[in-house]
Order: structure tokens, then C-alpha cells, then sequence
């Protein structure tokens, strides 16, 4: 089954032609790993899934993201019904410095949401609790979210996107910021939200797409070059241009 499935999809940064009629599909319940040289557009990709990319200044997009067989840029689409039911994970953490720990785990429910304190609670419970984190911070609620590590504060940001009850979570370079025992955090904690939600994830890393996907895909100057099994990707590539890249010849 898919979760989302792009087609033809371009997209721009004023004349800057960024992404070139992209073809991919994230299938639910699994990784999908998007791998690449820096600037090839994988950050503008997972952007466009969740309709961010439009927030920005001069940026436009055309072709079709189809989330469960609709398409999420159609002229009645709510992009804030998107990007509730399509969450995101930035690549710095980053929670809100003035918000507690408890806080800053349900903030996006807060917006629009008439849910009382003690289903605030709760739902801020079972959000940390899927990020792995609940353990390590139970004792900790009312403290800074700020004062947590940079691992924590990632974990954070990933139980704020999923306290709202997204069905697909986009990450952007989740780990790249962290230290090697905080990414092995995110690691294992990405394969168990799989068994939940359909994850993509951004990667420079391909040991660690390798490790995690499920499924991916290889972007170069906004083209997906190939796209397919991880394993049969990293060891058996279509394309000497696949194949040059995961063996570390460029990029």
C-alpha cells in the first residue's frame, strides 16, 4: 500500500529549476531513504510532500503528491490538514526555548485544539513515550525543553510531530547534528515508528540509509537517477552513476 506517491513533480526557487519531473513512491509502514549530493534537492523534495516547500518566498511547485489517493496539492486541499496529517522533522533540533519539556510535546495540539490539561497530559505522555523518551524525562516536565541534549531535544521534536497523530513522518537529516550514540537513538527508534507510520527520510549518510531504508531512492541535480530495494540499490545498482556514488567515487 502506498502512503504517498509523487508524479511529475518540478519544482523552482524563482528561475532556479530544482527538482525535475520526480517519480517516487513511499509505501506505508516502511523507510523510504532519499540519498544524494549536497544541493541535489533532497531537502526540497520531502518539503514538497507536506506542502512547505511554498512557504518560501518566490518557491513554486507543479505536479502531483498523492497522500492516500488524493492529491495533496489540489485547489481544495487545507495545506495545514497536510502538514498535521504529513508531519516533519527538521534537521537541527529545535524546540521552543521558553516552552517546558511537557509543553513543547503537545504544542501543535494546542493550536486550533480545545483537548483540556489532563488529555494534554496524556497525549504528551504517549507522544514521548513513542519517541522514545518518556523514560529519561518523566521526572523533567516542567524544566526547559532547551535544557535537554541534543539527542533529547531531537527525540522532542520527533514526539511533538507525533502527538498531533501524523500518519507519514518526514525527516530531514534527523541524526546529522548528533553524536554517533544519539544517532543510533534515532535509528532504532525510526524502525520501530515504522510499524506505526511511513517514514522518509533525508540522509547524507548512506551507511546509515543502508541501515534504515527499506526502500531508496538516489536524487543528482534534481533527477532521481534510481529508485528501488535498499539492498539491490547499494549492491547490485542499475546505473553507473548509482554505482559510482554509494562506492564514494563522487559526491
Amino acid at each position: 500500500m502506498r502512503a504517498l506517491e509523487v508524479s511529475g513533480l518540478n519544482a523552482w526557487f524563482g528561475s532556479n529549476h530544482v527538482l525535475k519531473d520526480v517519480d517516487m513512491v513511499a509505501e506505508a509502514r516502511a523507510v523510504t531513504a532519499i540519498i544524494g549530493p549536497s544541493g541535489c534537492g533532497k531537502s526540497t523534495l520531502i518539503r514538497c510532500m507536506n506542502r512547505m516547500h511554498e512557504e518560501v518566498r518566490g518557491a513554486s511547485v507543479t505536479g502531483k503528491v498523492l497522500f492516500n489517493g488524493d492529491d495533496i496539492y489540489a485547489p481544495d486541499a487545507d495545506p495545514v490538514e497536510v502538514r498535521r496529517r504529513i508531519g516533519m522533522v527538521f534537521q537541527r533540533p529545535n524546540p521552543f526555548p521558553t516552552m517546558s519539556v511537557l509543553e513543547n510535546a503537545v504544542a501543535g495540539l494546542k493550536l486550533g485544539s480545545k483537548l483540556g490539561k489532563h488529555e494534554l497530559r496524556e497525549r504528551a505522555e504517549l507522544a514521548l513515550r513513542s519517541a522514545g523518551l518518556w523514560e529519561e524525562v518523566k521526572d523533567r516536565l516542567g524544566e526547559s525543553g532547551g535544557r535537554l541534549s541534543g539527542g533529547q531535544q531531537q527525540r522532542l521534536c520527533i514526539a511533538r510531530a507525533l502527538a498531533v497523530e501524523p500518519e507519514v513522518l518526514l525527516m530531514d537529516e534527523p541524526a546529522s547534528a548528533l553524536d554517533p550514540a544519539s544517532t543510533l537513538r534515532i535509528e532504532e527508534l525510526i524502525e520501530d515508528l515504522k510499524a506505526t507510520y511511513s517514514v522518509v527520510i533525508v540522509t547524507h549518510n548512506m551507511q546509515q540509509a543502508a541501515r534504515v531504508g527499506d526502500w531508496t531512492m538516489f536524487l543528482l541535480s534534481g533527477e532521481v537517477i534510481e529508485f528501488g530495494p535498499t539492498d539491490k540499490l547499494f549492491t547490485t545498482p542499475g546505473d553507473k552513476r548509482t554505482e559510482d556514488y554509494v562506492t564514494g567515487r563522487f559526491g
